[in-house]
Parts: C-alpha cells; structure tokens; sequence
C-alpha cells in the first residue's frame, strides 16, 4: 500500500508539472515552441469545427463558424490544464492518505477553485492545499494577461490587412496593387515596403510565441493576414522581376523578411514545405497566370521590362521561396478566395475528418 501511495504521488506531482510546463510554454515563454498538450487540443477542437464548416453552405457561413475557433480552443486549453491539475493532486492528496480516491477528489476540486467546501486535517496535507490554490490563481492571473497581449497583437496585424484593400483590392492581387500605385502614387511608393517589412518582422514574432494568433480571423470575411502576406510578396516579387524601375533595397529586404517569416510559422505546425528550394523549381502559378498578369499591367500604361521569359524565371526565382508555406497556412487558416494564393492552397485536412469522410461518405464526395 505504501509503495504505491508513493507511486500515485509521484505520478501527480508530474502530471502537475506537466500542466505547469504547458501554460508556462503557451503563456509565457517568449520564443516558438510547439508544446504537446496545446497541440493536441487544438487538433481536436480543429476536427469537431472541420466536420461543421464541411457541411457549411457558403464561405461566409464557414468564416462566421471559424472566427469561434481559436477563442474556444483556447477556453478548451484551459480547462484541459485544470482537469490535468485536478486529476494530479487527486492522486498527491491519496498518497498523503487522506482516505479514499472520492475524499482526494473532492479535495483537489474544492483547493483548485477556492471552494473551500473539503479540506484535510492534517498541516503538511494543508500545505499541499495552499499550493494548489495558488496555481489557480496563477493560471487565472495568466489567462487574463494573456488576452490583451493577444488582441494588441491582433490589432496591430489587422490594421495593416485593411489598408491593403485599399490599395489592391478586395479579393486582392499583386497586380491591382502595382497597376493602382502606378495610377495614383508612382509605383515605388516610399512607405509600403518599410511598413511591410516592419509588418512581416512582428507578424513573425507574434505568430510564433503565441500561436493562437495564426487562427484568430480578420473582422471582415473577405480579408486574412495570409492572403496580405502573399499578396505584398508577390508585388514585390512581380516588380523585381518584371517591372522597369530602380532597384530598391527595402523591397528585396520586404520580401526576404516575408517569406522567412511564413517559413518559420509554417515549421512551428508542422507544415510541409522544402527549407531550401532552387530557382528551377516548380511552383503554383503558371506561365499563363504570369503572362495574365503581365499583359495587365501592360496595358493599364506600367513600364515592362523588355525580356519576359527573363522576367518570369526571376519572379519564378523570388516565388519558391514562399511558395509552399504561403498556400499551406491559407488551408490551414481557411484563407477567403485570393488568386495565386487561396484559390490553390493545398487541402488542409484533420485526420479524424479523413476518417469520418472515409467512413460516412461515398468516395465520389472526397
């Protein structure tokens, strides 16, 4: 008896721990970490929401759906470290011989929430107690700091995405934003690559500590951070290569800080994606795509470069940095209808989703 009285003590002081280290990884720790038990809850509340926004008649529908994603993954976090707590002391209170499992639950539940309804008799049990209480409060004190440093950096992201559509249009494109620059402002516009370089370091540092923020949605439907993202690569990327201008520095600094900062957030999920691509390589748009968008800006008056199958093997260069892991965040994320971006993102499916589609639907309707 005594033997495994020390057992369950030491099995709860770690699962104890182990909660402590997750909340410390996902509230605190200021670097990216993929911590196990956030993962899997998100995972989990991601397959309950895939099977809804399936059968989601429009976009709109599954956006409105999707915006509650990360906020009640989040909540079910939370609740996953308290029942990881409750379950731990349950076993430490057992082992200091409280009495029975039900006496050790009840005074594990009543110290978590302060209820104060069960307590031991003993000091050194009642010690364990005040610990316990402290580390709901610690978790409650770090819930509530957490949220305004996540909604700032929301805020900070959002503001950004929305002057995008001013400038290229809703859904956007990178050759709207060149052709409406070339018409208003002159296409090498002083602030647009600084700020977007400035956007992409923060996106970067935000979306990697806390990584909730990659699933918090844009206020309007037809807007997401993935699509902005893609959209100011490839104008920087079409006007490098394509466009008669001067170099400019702070574009190419803009672009090299854009697609790390979607490789480093795609490799904190876990995303496929080749960490060093060659110029050669294939990527998603098309030759045709590319001469589409050429003969766009053409004709509304932008100054081509003379070579075009030069231009589309440099734009084709600047692509494959980027390529990979901006179309498999717009699936993970569920990005709206972008082109060159959403409108060919690699299918983001939940395995348990997999299965129930494998399971319950004719194979015509994968």
């Amino acid at each position: 008896m005594i033997v495994l009285q020390i057992i369950a003590v030491i099995a709860g002081v770690s699962a104890v721990l182990f909660a402590l280290r997750s909340a410390i990884q996902t509230f605190i720790l200021p670097r990216a970490v993929s911590d196990p038990t956030a993962r899997a809850v998100f995972l989990a509340v991601r397959g309950v929401f895939d099977l809804r926004a399936w059968r989601a008649a429009s976009y709109e529908a599954r956006d409105a759906l999707m915006a509650l994603y990360a906020p009640i993954a989040l909540g079910a976090l939370l609740v996953s470290w308290l029942v990881i707590i409750v379950l731990g002391y349950t076993l430490i209170y057992w082992g200091l011989g409280v009495g029975s499992l039900q006496r050790a639950f009840l005074i594990s539940g009543s110290s978590l929430f302060t209820l104060g309804f069960a307590a031991p008799a003993l000091v050194g049990q009642s010690i364990v107690v005040f610990s316990q209480a402290g580390i709901g409060l610690l978790l409650a004190a770090l819930l509530v700091a957490y949220m305004p440093t996540i909604y700032g950096a929301w805020s900070r992201r959002e503001h950004q995405v929305a002057t995008l559509e001013v400038r290229a249009g809703s859904p956007p494109t990178s050759w709207g934003l060149i052709i409406r620059y070339h018409r208003i402002a002159g296409i090498e516009a002083d602030e647009l690559w600084p700020a977007w370089e400035d956007w992409f370091v923060d996106v970067e540092e935000s979306h990697t500590s806390l990584a909730s923020l990659v699933f918090f949605r844009s206020p309007q439907p037809d807007r997401s951070w993935v699509n902005a993202a893609g959209v100011v690569l490839d104008s920087a990327a079409l006007l490098t290569s394509s466009v008669e201008v001067e170099r400019n520095p702070r574009r190419e600094l803009c672009l090299r800080a854009g697609y790390i900062a979607l490789r480093r957030i795609a490799q904190l999920f876990k995303l496929p994606f080749d960490p060093d691509p060659k110029p050669g390589d294939p990527i998603s748009v098309s030759r045709s795509e590319f001469d589409d968008a050429w003969e766009a800006m053409a004709d509304a008056g932008v100054p081509m470069k003379p070579d075009r199958d030069q231009a589309w093997r440099d734009f084709a260069g600047w692509r494959v940095n980027y390529d990979q892991p901006l179309l498999r965040l717009a699936a993970l994320t569920m990005a709206p209808y972008a082109p060159w971006i959403s409108d060919r993102s690699i299918i983001y499916r939940h395995p348990f989703v997999s299965f129930w589609r494998r399971r319950f639907r004719p194979t015509a309707h994968e």
